[in-house]
Protein backbone atom coordinates (compact mmCIF):
# COMPACT_ATOMS: atom_id res chain seq x y z
CA UNK A 1 0.00 0.00 0.00
CA UNK A 2 1.35 3.38 -0.56
CA UNK A 3 0.26 5.86 1.82
CA UNK A 4 0.03 9.54 0.25
CA UNK A 5 -2.76 12.22 0.51
CA UNK A 6 -4.17 11.75 -2.60
CA UNK A 7 -5.94 9.38 -4.71
CA UNK A 8 -8.04 6.40 -3.76
CA UNK A 9 -8.73 5.51 -0.24
CA UNK A 10 -10.64 2.34 1.13
CA UNK A 11 -13.57 2.75 3.68
CA UNK A 12 -13.76 -0.34 5.88
CA UNK A 13 -16.98 -0.64 7.38
CA UNK A 14 -17.16 -1.69 10.95
CA UNK A 15 -19.69 -0.44 12.67
CA UNK A 16 -22.07 -2.57 13.31
CA UNK A 17 -23.44 -4.10 17.09
CA UNK A 18 -22.77 -7.62 15.77
CA UNK A 19 -25.55 -9.17 17.99
CA UNK A 20 -26.24 -12.29 15.78
CA UNK A 21 -22.52 -13.23 15.81
CA UNK A 22 -22.59 -13.08 19.91
CA UNK A 23 -19.40 -10.82 20.40
CA UNK A 24 -17.90 -7.94 18.40
CA UNK A 25 -17.19 -9.94 15.32
CA UNK A 26 -14.77 -6.83 14.09
CA UNK A 27 -12.26 -8.69 16.62
CA UNK A 28 -11.66 -11.42 14.55
CA UNK A 29 -13.22 -10.51 11.19
CA UNK A 30 -11.34 -7.01 10.69
CA UNK A 31 -7.46 -7.42 10.31
CA UNK A 32 -7.76 -10.60 7.36
CA UNK A 33 -10.25 -7.65 5.97
CA UNK A 34 -7.56 -5.70 6.10
CA UNK A 35 -4.78 -7.76 5.19
CA UNK A 36 -6.52 -8.00 2.05
CA UNK A 37 -7.49 -4.03 0.96
CA UNK A 38 -3.82 -3.81 1.81
CA UNK A 39 -2.74 -5.92 -1.13
CA UNK A 40 -4.86 -3.55 -3.78
CA UNK A 41 -3.82 -0.71 -4.72
CA UNK A 42 -5.40 1.76 -2.54
CA UNK A 43 -3.55 4.84 -1.22
CA UNK A 44 -5.10 4.51 2.14
CA UNK A 45 -7.26 3.24 4.19
CA UNK A 46 -9.73 4.07 7.44
CA UNK A 47 -12.03 1.77 9.05
CA UNK A 48 -14.98 3.25 10.50
CA UNK A 49 -16.03 1.90 14.16
CA UNK A 50 -19.39 2.02 15.86
CA UNK A 51 -20.74 -0.06 18.63
CA UNK A 52 -17.71 -1.91 19.82
CA UNK A 53 -13.92 -0.34 19.88
CA UNK A 54 -11.34 -2.60 18.63
CA UNK A 55 -7.55 -2.42 18.44
CA UNK A 56 -7.41 -1.71 14.27
CA UNK A 57 -4.09 -1.51 12.32
CA UNK A 58 -5.43 1.12 10.49
CA UNK A 59 -6.83 4.30 11.29
CA UNK A 60 -10.19 4.36 12.50
CA UNK A 61 -12.89 6.74 12.86
CA UNK A 62 -15.77 6.11 15.44
CA UNK A 63 -19.39 7.31 13.89
CA UNK A 64 -21.70 8.20 17.19
CA UNK A 65 -24.91 8.14 14.37
CA UNK A 66 -24.16 4.21 13.45
CA UNK A 67 -27.09 2.65 14.42
CA UNK A 68 -28.66 5.06 11.33
CA UNK A 69 -27.68 2.93 9.16
CA UNK A 70 -24.86 2.19 6.62
CA UNK A 71 -24.94 5.87 5.17
CA UNK A 72 -24.13 7.04 8.47
CA UNK A 73 -21.56 5.24 9.03
CA UNK A 74 -20.06 5.75 5.40
CA UNK A 75 -20.23 9.53 6.11
CA UNK A 76 -18.89 8.82 9.07
CA UNK A 77 -15.35 7.57 6.83
CA UNK A 78 -15.98 10.11 3.96
CA UNK A 79 -15.34 12.84 6.23
CA UNK A 80 -12.49 11.51 7.76
CA UNK A 81 -10.37 11.14 4.23
CA UNK A 82 -8.46 13.68 2.99
CA UNK A 83 -9.35 16.64 1.15
CA UNK A 84 -7.05 15.73 -1.90
CA UNK A 85 -8.97 11.96 -1.93
CA UNK A 86 -10.47 11.61 -5.14
CA UNK A 87 -12.52 8.42 -4.42
CA UNK A 88 -13.16 5.98 -1.90
CA UNK A 89 -13.52 2.09 -2.09
CA UNK A 90 -16.21 0.56 0.38
CA UNK A 91 -15.42 -2.75 1.90
CA UNK A 92 -17.08 -4.50 5.09
CA UNK A 93 -15.47 -5.77 7.95
CA UNK A 94 -17.31 -8.57 8.03
CA UNK A 95 -16.27 -9.74 4.36
CA UNK A 96 -13.36 -12.11 4.90
CA UNK A 97 -13.08 -13.54 1.30
CA UNK A 98 -12.69 -9.98 -0.16
CA UNK A 99 -10.04 -10.64 -3.10
CA UNK A 100 -7.62 -7.61 -3.88
CA UNK A 101 -8.39 -8.27 -6.97
CA UNK A 102 -11.96 -7.16 -7.01
CA UNK A 103 -11.14 -4.11 -5.61
CA UNK A 104 -8.34 -3.00 -8.24
CA UNK A 105 -10.73 -4.03 -11.22
CA UNK A 106 -13.36 -1.53 -9.59
CA UNK A 107 -10.72 0.68 -9.31
CA UNK A 108 -9.72 0.35 -12.75
CA UNK A 109 -13.16 0.47 -14.37
CA UNK A 110 -13.33 4.00 -12.92
CA UNK A 111 -10.01 5.05 -14.15
CA UNK A 112 -11.70 3.93 -17.91
CA UNK A 113 -14.77 5.60 -17.28
CA UNK A 114 -14.97 7.79 -14.11
CA UNK A 115 -18.33 7.28 -13.18
CA UNK A 116 -19.88 8.44 -9.65
CA UNK A 117 -19.99 4.92 -8.30
CA UNK A 118 -18.96 1.78 -9.71
CA UNK A 119 -19.80 -1.36 -7.99
CA UNK A 120 -18.27 -5.47 -7.94
CA UNK A 121 -21.03 -8.02 -8.56
CA UNK A 122 -20.74 -11.72 -8.19
CA UNK A 123 -23.25 -14.03 -10.34
CA UNK A 124 -25.35 -10.45 -11.09
CA UNK A 125 -25.49 -9.71 -7.32
CA UNK A 126 -24.41 -6.10 -6.68
CA UNK A 127 -22.06 -6.40 -3.48
CA UNK A 128 -18.54 -4.71 -2.66
CA UNK A 129 -16.30 -3.34 -3.54
CA UNK A 130 -18.15 -0.20 -4.58
CA UNK A 131 -16.16 2.71 -5.88
CA UNK A 132 -17.64 6.26 -4.73
CA UNK A 133 -16.23 9.07 -6.66
CA UNK A 134 -16.19 12.50 -4.15
CA UNK A 135 -19.15 13.91 -6.17
CA UNK A 136 -21.12 11.28 -4.65
CA UNK A 137 -20.25 11.50 -1.34
CA UNK A 138 -22.90 14.39 -0.55
CA UNK A 139 -25.45 12.09 -1.80
CA UNK A 140 -25.15 9.18 0.60
CA UNK A 141 -28.76 8.21 2.37
CA UNK A 142 -29.18 6.40 5.38
CA UNK A 143 -29.72 2.88 3.39
CA UNK A 144 -26.11 3.32 1.93
CA UNK A 145 -24.86 3.21 -1.43
CA UNK A 146 -27.11 0.05 -2.72
CA UNK A 147 -29.38 2.73 -4.07
CA UNK A 148 -27.30 4.74 -6.41
CA UNK A 149 -26.89 3.97 -9.58
CA UNK A 150 -24.12 2.16 -10.46
CA UNK A 151 -21.45 0.88 -13.33
CA UNK A 152 -21.38 -2.45 -12.85
CA UNK A 153 -18.31 -4.90 -12.71
CA UNK A 154 -18.47 -8.77 -13.04
CA UNK A 155 -15.71 -10.45 -10.44
CA UNK A 156 -17.54 -13.85 -10.67
CA UNK A 157 -14.33 -15.05 -11.27
CA UNK A 158 -13.15 -14.29 -7.93
CA UNK A 159 -16.38 -15.20 -5.99
CA UNK A 160 -18.00 -12.62 -3.48
CA UNK A 161 -16.24 -11.40 -0.36
CA UNK A 162 -18.48 -12.82 2.51
CA UNK A 163 -20.88 -11.08 4.80
CA UNK A 164 -20.35 -13.23 7.88
CA UNK A 165 -23.33 -12.66 10.59
CA UNK A 166 -22.71 -16.17 13.01
CA UNK A 167 -19.64 -16.83 14.95
CA UNK A 168 -19.81 -20.29 12.69
CA UNK A 169 -19.49 -18.88 9.62
CA UNK A 170 -15.91 -18.05 10.76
Amino acid sequence: MRVSDTGIWAVVLAAGASTRFGSPKQRVLLEPVLTRVRQSSVDGVVVVLGAHEVESSAPTVHCPDWESGPGASLRCGLRALPDAAQAAVVVLGDGPKLHPEAVDRVIATWRENPAEVVAATYGGTRLHPVLLARSAWNRIPDEGARTLDAVLVSCDDLGPPGDVDFADEV
